[in-house]
């Protein structure tokens, strides 16, 4: 069995850049907490899994446009990470 090609989606190799995706509402960002807090701080994203904090200063968050919270497509997708995650 052959893994599926990875071509799907939008991908992007700079950390602002996938930021600036995501504040764009192209989808939902991976980012450095330090990278993130002033898009987070502002409005413009808000955490995908805002309940889960992590003490450290190499966390990553997962972020989106606050009006994308509804979208099952990314209710789906936070439930897969959290399940993911709790692995």
């Amino acid at each position: 069995m052959h893994d599926a090609p990875t071509s799907r989606g939008m991908q992007i190799n700079n950390s602002a850049a996938v930021l600036q995706a995501a504040v764009e509402g192209h989808g939902v960002a991976m980012a450095r907490s330090v990278m993130a807090h002033d898009d987070i701080a502002s409005g413009r994203l808000v955490r995908l899994c805002g309940d889960i904090t992590f003490e450290s200063p190499l966390a990553y968050y997962i972020v989106y446009r606050p009006e994308s919270a509804g979208l099952p497509r990314l209710v789906t997708f936070r439930g897969w990470l959290l399940e993911e995650a709790a692995r």
